[in-house]
């Protein structure tokens, strides 16, 4: 049955309506219509707060690799609905950290030695000649204004929380290359770098502190490099740092 100008009739709309929602999962009998929000930002607040905090979950080794989450499971643990959780998992399903599993939820992607070598190697060939060739322009003083970021990465590798550190260990790689005045490259960049945080299958979700804290190091060890413009110098840390997954 058609209404005007031949869209579907209500009830028809309606009844898909409840197929498709029957199909994701969600309850769908004797449910009163709830209204959508009035202001969608509130709702997308909330996903990227999911977003963030699965993301740390990920980083810290609490979503163990190969195991199954489902949307409403997680959504108990962090106090909010099914939707925004699964709207998350979603983007990291995009991004390669998990994976669909069909009427069960999501399952945490297994990677291997050989996918990190991997992610190191396309790294280093987006970062490395990125960074070479800032050092051949950014004057020195524009280098030292990035020390507090490096500094914030050697606070956070002491605390030996591994997601507080990937947090800052991306914020100091992004002000770098940010200096290269190019967005897609920052994003390209990111997402590589995020990828090469996610804990390999078997590994420890809690490298030592000694481990983060050398890692650290490498990030003002590399701004004295740029700031005397050594550029051989240069070259071998943002090698070697990439390469050890920083």
């Amino acid at each position: 049955m058609r209404g005007d100008r031949g869209v579907p009739a209500a009830g028809v709309r309606g009844d898909r309506e409840v197929v498709a929602a029957g199909a994701r999962g969600e309850h769908t009998h004797g449910e009163v219509p709830v209204p959508r929000p009035r202001v969608a930002v509130q709702r997308s607040s909330v996903r990227g707060q999911i977003l963030d905090a699965l993301r740390t979950a990920l980083v810290s080794g609490e979503l163990r690799p190969g195991e199954v989450y489902s949307a409403p499971a997680l959504g108990d643990r962090f106090g909010v609905s099914a939707t925004p959780v699964r709207e998350a998992m979603q983007q990291l399903a995009l991004e390669g950290a998990v994976e669909v599993v069909p009427n069960r939820g999501f399952r945490v992607v297994e990677r291997g030695a050989r996918e990190l070598a991997e992610l190191a190697e396309v790294r280093a060939l987006v970062e490395v000649p990125v960074v070479l060739r800032l050092a051949r322009t950014v004057p020195g003083e524009r280098w030292a204004e990035l020390r507090p970021l490096a500094e914030a990465t050697v606070r956070a590798a002491a605390s030996g929380c591994r997601a507080t550190y990937a947090e800052s260990d991306r914020a100091f790689h992004r002000a770098v290359l940010s200096l290269a005045g190019n967005e897609q490259l920052v994003r390209i960049a990111e997402d590589l770098h995020r990828r090469a945080q996610w804990p390999l299958v078997g590994g420890s979700a809690r490298p030592a502190r000694t481990e983060l804290v050398a890692d650290a190091a490498e990030h003002g060890a590399l701004l004295d490099a740029l700031i005397a413009r050594d550029l051989d110098l240069v070259r071998t840390l943002a090698r070697e740092h990439v390469a050890g997954g920083g």
